[in-house]
């Protein structure tokens, strides 16, 4: 008598349109992208409907991921462990990719050429001080680390309104941070065209912004899933993988408020 039954613990997906559309979507962005850039009149339909593209891509993929994880039963134990390492693999692709805005930034900083007065900040720059909003936003972005941690333990021990609780509160926290942001980008005396100051400061601290845009996103998701019954004490890994993510952002700000609003701006 035959089964059907899976005689192994691996998840062996169905078959998907979203990675081939998702390929189409990233291809209709960057077209347009260009064709923007250039001025020509298709940019301005194509990149907005590739940036559609790519949005419904991630709402549907995922959608079908956490299908299979909540109600199929498809990610055991040894695919969380494989999801656990894809997810570690990627902050550590992350990492690289801020460690070549910190390099960029201490090749300019540590040995400042003629052609920036050799001495950093460069000559005409007139650099923000660390310490009003910078510094706000180092204890708003540690808090919400804390409350985020707060609501890990409380999956862990069952108290789902905790949980919600303290996920609300991260949230609020990371939107009140990119306002702060967006604040302070207004008001900035310098722009990203001010030389090899305002690139780097700005490239560095504007895609960790957006990173933390993404965060915030990844959060919001997971207070839905949460509302909705979907964390348990033993299977919450959407979750973690969330607060990972945040913790990684939340050391990355460390490093930018230290050695580019502290020490160099000094």
């Amino acid at each position: 008598m035959s089964s059907h039954a899976p005689q192994h613990p691996f998840h062996l997906v169905d078959p998907s349109p979203w990675p081939i559309f998702g390929s189409l979507a990233a291809f209709v962005t960057t077209s347009g992208g260009v064709m923007y850039m250039h001025s020509y009149s298709g940019g301005r339909i194509m990149f907005p409907l590739g940036l559609s593209m790519l949005v419904y891509t991630m709402y549907v993929w995922w959608r079908d991921i956490v299908r299979e994880a909540t109600f199929e039963g498809q990610h055991t134990q040894v695919v969380q462990i494989g999801l656990r390492w894809g997810m570690i693999l990627f902050i550590v692709s992350e990492v690289m990719f801020f460690v070549a805005f910190f390099w960029a930034f201490f090749h300019s900083s540590l040995a400042p050429t003629i052609e920036l007065g050799a001495v950093w900040p460069p000559k005409g720059i007139e650099v923000l001080n660390p310490w009003e909003v910078p510094f706000l936003n180092t204890v708003i972005l540690l808090s919400s680390g804390a409350s985020v941690t707060w609501a890990h333990h409380a999956i862990l021990s069952g108290y789902r309104r905790q949980a919600i609780v303290s996920l609300i509160v991260t949230i609020l926290l990371a939107v009140f941070f990119t306002s702060l942001q967006v604040m302070e980008y207004i008001e900035a005396p310098f722009t990203i065209s001010d030389g090899v100051y305002g690139s780097t400061f700005f490239l560095a601290t504007g895609f960790h912004g957006f990173h933390v845009f993404i965060g915030t996103v990844f959060l919001t998701v997971c207070l839905f899933r949460a509302l909705d019954f979907h964390f348990t004490r033993k299977h919450h890994f959407g979750f973690e993988a969330a607060a990972w993510y945040w913790h990684f952002v939340d050391v990355v700000w460390l490093f930018l408020f230290i050695s580019i609003y502290w020490w160099g701006g000094a």
